[in-house]
Parts: structure tokens; C-alpha cells; sequence
């Protein structure tokens, strides 16, 4: 399957860098590549993951985050948002009611 990042998810991705990165810039990096590698493995595992908020949810393997797509005509995951599973549920469904509007593929 191809993976495909929205726009919202990306900005997601650069907070948790920003965070991560206030305790050195190895952390920031390192969490910036296990979230890819993460999302590079729903090219094969896509669709298989439990849904949460009426999006497939893959857990981040080594960080709080989770990762919330969609499988758009069985040949495309669509990554929609990447969240810290240490917030609300009330802000984490508010998120993901608004995600992919007016939004754009990034990569």
C-alpha cells in the first residue's frame, strides 16, 4: 500500500519534535525516526489496527503517540494525525472530528 501524510499530521509530528527536542536534540531526532518507521510500517500492516474515534489507531512503539489513519480504496493509508495518548480523550476526539479538513498530502 502507499502511505500517504496529511498536512495536520505533519504539524503533529513537528510538535512532538519541539518537545522531545527541549530534552536534546538526539531525543527530538530520535523520535522523529521511530514515528516513520512506525508509519513506513503501515505500507504493509495497514487496516489491521483497532479503530478508535472511526480511525485505525497504531500506537507508536516507542513513544506516548499514536498514530490515527485511514484506508482509502484498499491501496492507500491516509495519516491523518499523530497524537500524544497523554492528553484528554475529550481533545484527542475533538482532533480528530476536524482532521483532514481543507487539509493536504504532505508526503
Amino acid at each position: 500500500m502507499k502511505v500517504r501524510i496529511l498536512t495536520s499530521a505533519c504539524r503533529d509530528l513537528v510538535a512532538g519534535q519541539r518537545f522531545y527536542g527541549r530534552q536534546g536534540a538526539d531525543v527530538a531526532e530520535y523520535f522523529s525516526d521511530s514515528v516513520f518507521a512506525d508509519i513506513d510500517s503501515l505500507a504493509l500492516y495497514g487496516g489491521i489496527h483497532q479503530k478508535v474515534f472511526g480511525f485505525h489507531r497504531l500506537l507508536a512503539k516507542r513513544f506516548p503517540h499514536a498514530i490515527y489513519y485511514r484506508v482509502e480504496d484498499g491501496i492507500t493509508v491516509v495519516v491523518y494525525r499523530i497524537l500524544d495518548c497523554r492528553q484528554d480523550p475529550a481533545k484527542t476526539s475533538r482532533a480528530l472530528r476536524s482532521a483532514g479538513t481543507g487539509d493536504s498530502p504532505e508526503y
